[in-house]
């Protein structure tokens, strides 16, 4: 039995078949949004814990003990908005602005990418893989299920670049 508060919980409501009662949904999402989130993803384990790492630094032996325990990645904030949706299915203005933090990041790092993982605190510094595909590819599905995306039909991109 592990009490420490983690993204896993999100992933429980987030899966197309939830393994969490629809019941304890929205204190989850409460706890998960005042505990976990930051502007560019969820932390993996909640401020005041024990094992908290506020910056993932340093060398090999301590950045291994911080990735797991605090460390903010980017790609859990797709799960925490498909959650979002199911508790507070007429906000999706609220589940995109979710995705507001990422903007400014996008100027950081590799510029027009995401990073991997960031510090638990802010500034949010960007660590890790910097251009890290899943973390993009959750933020632009997150875009579309929005409707934030642009609609692009297939082969629309040939000729613009």
């Amino acid at each position: 039995d592990d009490a420490a508060c983690r993204p896993n919980q999100i992933l429980a409501i987030s899966l197309d078949h939830p393994v969490l009662v629809p019941e304890r949904w929205e204190t989850v999402m409460r706890t998960v949004r005042e505990r976990l989130l930051t502007p560019v993803g969820l932390r993996s384990l909640a401020p005041g814990h024990p094992d908290y790492k506020a910056r993932y630094y340093g060398d090999l032996r301590a950045r291994d003990a911080a990735y797991h325990q605090g460390t903010v990645w980017g790609w859990l904030i797709g799960p925490f908005v498909d959650a979002w949706l199911k508790v507070y299915p007429d906000d999706t203005a609220g589940a995109r602005a979710l995705l507001d933090g990422f903007e400014p990041h996008l100027s950081q790092g590799c510029v027009g990418s995401i990073s991997e993982i960031f510090d638990a605190e802010a500034p949010y510094v960007p660590r890790g893989c910097v251009a890290q595909a899943w973390s993009v590819a959750e933020v632009l599905r997150c875009l579309e299920r929005t409707g934030a995306a642009p609609k692009l039909e297939v082969g629309e991109l040939s000729g613009r670049v």
